[in-house]
């Protein structure tokens, strides 16, 4: 039976061809004791595998930057060994994680099904599994500086679906020490509401539905009694008092100056605009989740 009470999900990233990436961090004993080993399957798409702009490849790559791994630095300073495994896929979507193509799996592999294997195969493991999905299957609604309204609801119906299709799958293959975290997401298009026409127009409009998204999240990992990690809180994206901001000549809701902090959607070009967390945003992300990763094993 899982802990579901317990239970630690968020996903977000990219691999290669099903390929598992396990990355062995050995913490000090910060407790007086022997060190806690616990395996970490990160699961999600781009953001889960932290995606970032670089000089090598400026539209944007994985790094070794991401929420996963300075998650596991912040479990190293409690006592706790984070054994990373990083399955997650630049470009997922819920749909072709349950029924492909998957873009980083060799048929009939997908990223689910290697997740279940994993969990099948540690079932007795003390494992902490995050889940970052289900952005890429609502950006479908998102076309340039256009939003197609009328496709957020079905979408939106369709992602609580497949959603709970995957964590089912997850559940089922868990062991009693197996314990998720879900992630909402937070909102990279806010920084077009600084703008007039169009683009203040599709950021208003993203807002409404990037919320009720995040809701959709709260009801699905909620029936599982499943934590989420207030991704959308640690960007301040509810702070929307003016503030004067840098490059900007009138006062711009703050919510905007801590996108550009977080993400790389501010950056000059090449760089930007990119709708990627930058190191701080990853940072954020990070303690979001380490305040709902279970604090004894």
């Amino acid at each position: 039976m899982v802990s579901r009470g317990r239970v630690v999900v968020a996903a977000v990233a990219a691999v290669g061809l099903g390929t598992l990436i396990p990355v062995v961090v050995s913490p000090p004993d910060a407790a007086g004791g022997a060190p806690v080993t616990v395996l970490y399957l990160d699961l999600g798409a781009s953001v889960s595998r932290g995606v970032q702009p670089t000089k090598a490849v400026p539209t944007g790559q994985p790094t070794r930057r991401g929420y996963a791994n300075r998650l596991v630095t912040l479990e190293r300073s409690r006592g706790v060994n984070l054994r990373l495994t990083e399955l997650g896929c630049p470009g997922e979507s819920l749909a072709t994680m349950l029924h492909g193509p998957d873009p980083c799996y060799l048929a009939p592999d997908t990223q689910l099904s290697d997740a279940v294997a994993f969990l099948r195969a540690h079932h007795s493991a003390r494992t902490l599994v995050t889940i970052d999905m289900g952005f890429n299957t609502l950006d479908a609604c998102f076309r340039g500086v256009d939003i197609d309204t009328a496709c957020v609801t079905p979408v939106l119906s369709t992602l609580r679906t497949q959603l709970t299709a995957v964590v089912v799958a997850l559940v089922r293959a868990a062991g009693a020490s197996v314990h998720f975290v879900g992630l909402n997401h937070y909102n990279p298009y806010l920084v077009k509401g600084a703008k007039e026409g169009a683009q203040e127009a599709f950021a208003t409009n993203s807002v409404a539905a990037l919320l009720r998204m995040n809701r959709v999240f709260a009801k699905v990992y909620g029936s599982f009694h499943i934590p989420v990690a207030d991704v959308e809180g640690a960007f301040h994206e509810d702070d929307t008092h003016l503030v004067t901001a840098q490059g900007y000549k009138e006062k711009v809701p703050a919510n905007v100056v801590y996108e550009c902090r977080y993400t790389w959607m501010c950056a000059p070009r090449p760089f930007g605009p990119n709708i990627h967390p930058n190191d701080a945003g990853y940072a954020a992300i990070a303690r979001a989740m380490a305040a709902v990763v279970p604090r004894r094993w």
